[in-house]
């Protein structure tokens, strides 16, 4: 296979030609995101034509016109979900399509979460070098070992999705798999609310109103600044110290200086800001206060999503797909907390795609509502398996 390095706008436009002419482009990326707001680019692999290219992201300083050639063509790549947060983060812009081969595997019995280098040994019979998975992407010139590792990230891709199609097409399951892959390229997936950032802060669960209003303006103050200096959410304030500042409710630069965990650089820098977003919070009306996080399942949900789990996965089993792909705990634990009083709410909660609903709604409606119960078969035998059990009405 011919491979190219690319560190030049020319050689970019000559590729993005080549990508133009071609239907499906095998794609993966290379990146770090330790100390930034967004991963920093560092290699954009892709393979088209039976050849693939290696474009250096640190030395061409305008990748749009590759964003732009990808937009309207279906790209495969395994586990796409970081590489495709990229491309709307850093040009706006998606493929028309993807295909995960993680994803599609996953509805195969392969688990939900299989290596590239597993996929391919068991599909293709070729053992992949996997010794560069934390290499420093950021060093020039990139090494023998280094080229070979990026290389064979892509060049197995197409000839796999061939196969993975045929084999979703052969146990009818590529409807399935085509209603999940769709959100793929679906922007809402990769943007978050700012509004609802604070959701995800430790404690924010054991605070009042008040202290959730004050909370979510430092949060998005906090993402603001973040994003402008292009660092993580925690170099401008720490998590814990949001928390402290919460409850210290800081009204001077004397206030702030009990903060031990911020420190005076930030205190200098950000000071001012952080006083007034706490005023923000104090401010607000009681009405456009944020409403309490739901709390955890009381003992009886907490029982009865122990009792959903144990259905979903031996349904999971039963179809050879990951339970978590099929309903993760947090959405059988919405299903406690709303108890759907009909079978179409109840596939609403779900999410509404059909292929969860011809596979969940039905057990899992009638275990909520006593028309069936859980039993261990086979345990006499040394296979013991859980069974639906019908109840007398």
């Amino acid at each position: 296979m011919n491979v190219a390095l690319i560190d030049s706008g020319e050689e970019l436009a000559a590729w993005c030609a080549r990508i133009d002419s071609a239907g499906v482009v095998a794609l993966d990326t290379e990146f770090h995101n330790e100390r930034s707001y967004a991963p920093r680019l560092m290699v954009i692999q892709f393979a088209v034509d039976g050849a693939v290219a290696l474009v250096d992201a640190l030395r061409i300083a305008d990748l749009t016109p590759l964003a732009r050639a990808l937009a309207s063509k279906e790209i495969v790549g395994h586990a796409l979900v970081g590489d495709l947060r990229i491309f709307v983060d850093r040009f706006d812009m998606l493929p028309r399509a993807a295909f995960d081969t993680q994803l599609a595997a996953a509805f195969l019995g392969y688990g939900i979460s299989i290596s590239l280098a597993d996929l391919v040994h068991d599909m293709v019979g070729v053992r992949l070098r996997k010794a560069q998975t934390v290499s420093d992407w950021s060093a020039r010139p990139l090494s023998p070992a280094q080229i070979d590792y990026l290389v064979s990230d892509v060049a197995h891709l197409l000839p796999m999705r061939e196969r993975l199609i045929a084999r979703l097409e052969a146990r009818g399951r590529e409807a399935w798999y085509a209603e999940e892959a769709r959100e793929l390229t679906d922007p809402a997936r990769y943007r978050s609310d700012p509004e609802r950032l604070y959701l995800r802060l430790p404690g924010a669960a054991r605070m009042n109103r008040r202290e959730l209003g004050i909370l979510r303006e430092l949060a998005v103050l906090r993402d603001r600044l973040a994003r402008e200096r292009d660092v993580p959410p925690k170099y401008i304030i720490p998590d814990d110290a949001m928390g402290t500042l919460v409850h210290l409710r800081p009204r001077s630069f004397v206030d702030l200086a009990q903060l031990r965990r911020l420190d005076v650089g930030a205190r200098k820098a950000y000071g001012e800001q952080i006083l007034a977003a706490v005023a923000r919070g104090l401010a607000l009306d009681d009405a456009d206060l944020p409403q309490k996080p739901s709390r955890p399942p009381s003992q009886d949900r907490e029982a009865i999503v122990t009792c959903l789990s144990v259905l979903t996965s031996a349904i999971a089993r039963e179809q050879g797909v990951p339970s978590s792909l099929l309903a993760p705990r947090g959405t059988l634990e919405r299903v406690a907390r709303e108890l759907p009083a009909t079978e179409e709410a109840l596939a609403s909660t779900l999410d509404g795609s059909a292929w969860r609903t011809e596979l969940l709604v039905q057990p899992l409606y009638d275990l909520l509502h006593g028309k069936t119960a859980l039993a261990v078969h086979g345990a006499e035998r040394g296979m013991p398996r859980v069974a639906r059990v019908p109840l007398p009405e």
